[in-house]
């Protein structure tokens, strides 16, 4: 599998995304998984895994989840 991808996503009418095929492989996202996305005006947004941060939010407050 390779470790890059650049794909393209269009906003239909309700707002919402999909997520292109490859990218969902890449991060093992499937239906029903939760996502957050992060967003700053000047530097865009990213989507993440929730778990990504929880796992992270653990190592920095153990017991927070």
């Amino acid at each position: 599998m390779k470790d890059k991808y650049v794909g393209i996503a269009k906003v239909g009418e309700k707002g919402q995304i999909v997520i292109p095929k490859e990218a969902r492989d890449m991060f093992d996202i499937k239906p029903g998984n939760t996502v957050v996305v992060l967003c700053d005006k000047k530097k865009g947004m990213a989507i993440i895994k929730s778990e990504v941060l929880e796992d992270t939010m653990e190592k920095i407050i153990p017991g927070v989840k």
